[in-house]
């Protein structure tokens, strides 16, 4: 197989595509810091250091994971278990990525170069966390929520404002809820491998019961977050739309139905996301 086959596969074993999830709201945090389109190399050097450390944390994540992966049925047929990519290549995928994210902060404005622990760090730890305890989604979402923050900083060079701090908190919750739903596919491996997570807890009912209150959260902080950045009608208009995407996605969801969980995935919070970010960047040029 050549490198860009390798590569291929690679990309899809870390589900590259799912970096939708996060950057449409890196690209909001420029929007708001800029007041409207920030300047491309702002935007060149936040996407690389986005794509550099989600590919890092992903690739880290199926390397720690690699006998758990082995293990389930769900993940076995992943390509870093089945051998269709050694150790040695994920690991050089992995160091390439960090480098990536580091030549990208280097090239983003001084705090940045102070604050990078901030991001890598949570992404470091998110694989161990499901050992040890059932807040590992919300390490998850910690990971997400630092978008927009860390674009601001990349933008202006300054700390973000209350509003992107609610923004910030929203797109945690939002990523606690729906990880706390994609996990309740493993819970019967999880039980009896020992992992953690809010259904292995507290039971696949009450971790659904759990998403569907922490997405009515992340609808109320969106909207508080536009309130207190001041982003008027057309935001709020985008916010009901992402009500009901959320609404939808928990609705198809059921203790003895996980049959959607994977279609409505990508899809649904795919549309949370690029609907915030449209909805605001309309907002702000409005």
């Amino acid at each position: 197989m050549g490198l860009l086959a390798k590569t291929g596969t690679i990309l899809e074993m870390i589900k590259f595509e799912h970096s939708i999830f996060a950057l449409p709201f890196a690209y909001l945090g420029m929007v708001l810091a800029a007041g409207g389109i920030p300047d491309a190399a702002t935007i060149l050097w936040v996407t690389l250091a986005m794509i550099g450390a989600r590919s890092f944390a992903m690739a880290l994540n199926r390397l720690l994971d690699l006998n758990v992966d082995r293990s389930n049925p769900r993940t076995a047929s992943r390509a870093l278990p089945q051998g269709r990519v050694s150790v040695p290549e994920v690991m050089a995928f992995l160091a390439a990525s960090l480098g990536g994210f580091f030549f990208a902060v280097m090239m983003l404005p001084p705090l940045c170069r102070r604050l990078w622990p901030v991001v890598l760090i949570p992404m470091a730890l998110y694989s161990m966390t499901k050992h040890v305890t059932w807040l590992c989604h919300f390490v998850l979402g910690l990971c997400l929520a630092l978008a927009p923050a860390g674009a601001w900083v990349a933008t202006v060079n300054t700390l973000p404002p209350p509003g992107v701090w609610l923004l910030a908190l929203a797109v945690l919750l939002w990523t606690a809820g729906f990880d706390i739903i994609y996990s309740c596919q493993d819970y019967a491996f999880d039980c009896s491998a020992g992992l953690r997570s809010v259904p292995v807890r507290f039971g696949i009912a009450s971790a659904l019961r759990a998403a569907k209150i922490l997405h009515a959260l992340t609808v109320v902080l969106f909207c508080a977050a536009g309130a207190v950045l001041g982003l008027g009608p057309v935001y709020f208009l985008g916010m009901a739309a992402v009500g009901i995407f959320l609404w939808y996605e928990n609705s198809i969801i059921s203790p003895d139905n996980f049959g959607r969980v994977q279609s409505s995935f990508f899809t649904m919070n795919g549309c949370v996301s690029i609907a915030v970010f449209v909805f605001a960047f309309l907002a702000v040029l409005l």
